[in-house]
């Protein structure tokens, strides 16, 4: 039987008099993802690429496949006949890129390639395949496109295998400032194979060298000897090489690396020792005429920073002129004319925004060890180039 209930009075219809609302939301989303050294990776039998992008030879897979065109002109042919064999159903997008690439506009056209495609937002991965700029600009397009799309990276440079590629920051440049806007966004897996590397030039090996010489100085002395001991032996064919000196070199730097990133992915702490060449650096690299790589730009910083370690008595005089030493044996600079007070002043002053209102400076001390500084002062800058130009004057003077 149906009821008809009268409507309530006025009186009765009062909600109860409000009180201060507040909720609180606590939630996590966890991070797995892996780094494998994976030798042959472009081999058809070799299934690790396929697997990471879901390919079973059964069902066929659909994937976009952004590739940096240099690496296209060496591996298009093999990337193809991979992907063929793995009935992975692959839409190529080949981009030019370097740091003047790094920009919200590529980082769109990436994002358009994924639109054109119809992309599914959580089983069709983007594959990234090409130096850190390219898998820093991937993944920043992936972190924006429907909130976030997956992605692998497939680093093919020394800095990207060591450095930029096996993290989870992505990012572009923005007025004038390196990576100014940016996400954490975690690939789903990243493949490192060291093959890549024997394509290299000397400059571009040189340039993720000096990452690794970051590692040693500031956390790794027997890292230090090791590359003191084969810095007359990397070519690119000995980095492609596996089981080598060299081999044992990259794989202690990632996981020197990863030892440091993993424990504060999001960078909730801001004192961080890989920070080291970091601070003065990302203003030369954006000024400096004729163009430095991210690596070369570093390795000035970081020999600018042994100047102020050594100034500060944290390193004795013979460890910094040693490092500097390994530095310029690697091929890199120590010394850039743009490189001057008042740009590493700006720097500084940037540093000091980036960092949460601290200098937050990570300085070698000694060898293998790192300590923060936050009492920088200008009259250190000045010294610290002063210790440059002396080393210099008297090196060039032995040499004479």
């Amino acid at each position: 039987m149906n009821t008809i209930t009268a409507p309530l009075s006025s009186a009765e219809a009062t909600l109860p008099a409000r009180r201060p609302a507040a909720w609180h939301v606590d939630a996590s989303q966890p991070v797995h993802f892996s780094v494998r050294i994976a030798h042959g990776l472009l081999e058809p039998a070799n299934p690790l690429l396929a697997q990471q992008c879901g390919g079973t030879r059964h069902t066929p897979q659909r994937r976009l496949v952004v590739v940096d065109r240099n690496v296209d002109a060496l591996y298009g042919e093999a990337l193809r006949r991979y992907f063929d064999h793995w009935r992975i159903q692959a839409t190529w997008q080949v981009l030019d890129i370097d740091e003047s690439h790094k920009t919200l506009e590529h980082a769109l056209v990436i994002v358009q390639a994924m639109e054109r495609m119809g992309l599914l937002r959580r089983h069709e991965t983007v594959v990234a395949i090409g130096g850190g700029v390219l898998t820093d600009l991937v993944g920043f397009a992936c972190s924006l496109y429907r909130r976030g799309v997956p992605y692998l990276r497939v680093p093919t440079t020394l800095m990207g295998q060591i450095d930029a590629g096996i993290g989870i920051k992505t990012g572009v440049n923005q007025g004038g400032h390196k990576n100014r806007l940016g996400s954490y966004f975690a690939p789903a897996g990243v493949l490192i194979d060291p093959g890549f590397l024997a394509s290299l030039d000397q400059r571009h090996l040189n340039n993720g060298v000096a990452e690794i010489i970051k590692m040693a100085l500031i956390d790794d002395e027997q890292l230090f000897h090791a590359l003191e001991n084969t810095v007359g032996h990397m070519a690119p064919g000995a980095w492609a090489a596996p089981g080598g000196p060299l081999a044992a070199v990259m794989e202690r730097a990632i996981n020197g690396m990863l030892a440091h990133l993993i424990p504060n992915l999001w960078e909730q702490e801001l004192s961080r020792s890989v920070d080291f060449g970091h601070t003065f650096s990302p203003a030369l690299e954006l000024h400096a005429k004729p163009v430095l790589l991210h690596g070369e730009a570093v390795a000035v910083d970081m020999a600018l920073s042994l100047g102020l370690a050594t100034g500060r008595g944290y390193l004795s005089q013979d460890e910094g002129v040693r490092a500097l030493r390994l530095i310029e044996r690697c091929g890199l600079p120590i010394q850039n004319p743009v490189f001057n007070l008042a740009l590493l002043q700006q720097a500084l002053a940037q540093a000091v925004q980036h960092r949460d209102g601290q200098q937050r400076l990570p300085l070698p001390g000694p060898l293998g060890h790192c300590v923060f500084v936050n009492d920088l002062r200008p009259e250190e800058l000045a010294n610290a180039l002063a210790w440059l130009t002396h080393y210099r004057a008297s090196t060039e003077r032995l040499s004479a």
